[in-house]
Parts: C-alpha cells; sequence; structure tokens
C-alpha cells in the first residue's frame, strides 16, 4: 500500500497527474497555467481519449489514483456520459474529452493569451 502524501504543492500534483495520463494514454495532452488568469485553479490540463470507453477509463484511473496517493477526492462530471469528463482536484482541473467533443469546445482557445503556445506534456 502507498503512503498517502501529505505535504505537496500544486506542480507535484500537476506531475502526478501528468504521469497518470500518459499511463493510460491519453492523447494530445495540453497544460495550462492558469496563475494570475483565474483564482479556480493553479494548472488546467486538458487531454483526448480516443473513445467513449477510454475516456471513461482515464478518468476512473485518474481519480483513484489521487485518491490513493494524495487523499484528494476529486469532483467528477460527466463520467456517466463519456464525452467529457471534468476531475476538480482543487489546484488542477483536469478535462478528458473525445477529440470530436474537444474540437467543438476548444477550451485551450479559451484560456490561452493571444499567440501563446499551450504547454506540451
Amino acid at each position: 500500500m502507498t503512503a498517502v502524501q501529505t505535504d505537496w504543492s500544486s506542480e507535484t500534483l500537476l506531475d502526478a497527474i501528468l504521469s497518470s495520463l500518459q499511463d493510460d494514454k491519453a492523447e494530445d495532452v495540453t497544460q495550462i497555467n492558469l496563475r494570475g488568469k483565474s483564482e479556480m485553479a493553479d494548472y488546467m490540463v486538458i487531454c483526448s481519449g480516443r473513445s467513449s470507453r477510454q475516456v471513461a477509463s482515464i478518468s476512473e484511473k485518474l481519480t483513484e489514483r489521487l485518491k490513493t496517493e494524495f487523499g484528494i477526492h476529486s469532483k467528477v462530471e460527466g463520467a456517466d456520459a463519456g464525452d467529457w469528463v471534468l476531475i476538480d482536484t482543487g489546484d488542477v482541473i483536469v478535462h478528458v474529452f473525445r477529440p470530436e467533443v474537444r474540437e467543438f469546445y476548444q477550451l485551450e482557445k479559451m484560456w490561452l493569451t493571444a499567440g501563446a503556445t499551450p504547454a506540451k506534456a
């Protein structure tokens, strides 16, 4: 059993999230620094799964890992449909989309300033 981390930064949490997404083969992972843009979180991570099933799986595994490793009980929206799942950890907000849904909403464009390039993980 892994010990729960009790003293962590938003960067530590971000690294764990990115590692989980990579392990579960999330595609086109983008991270956006929200500091100075929003009070709701320090970072936003946006990624895609190839199907509704993969979107649900990526989301479920991520929330379970965050609970096990950090003791975080994330708020989750949209898990039933599998088109777009929002995971709110407090410091990092994660969006897992099917590609078509991600293209429709284009969240990256909403949060990036003109000319900025998103950080690819």
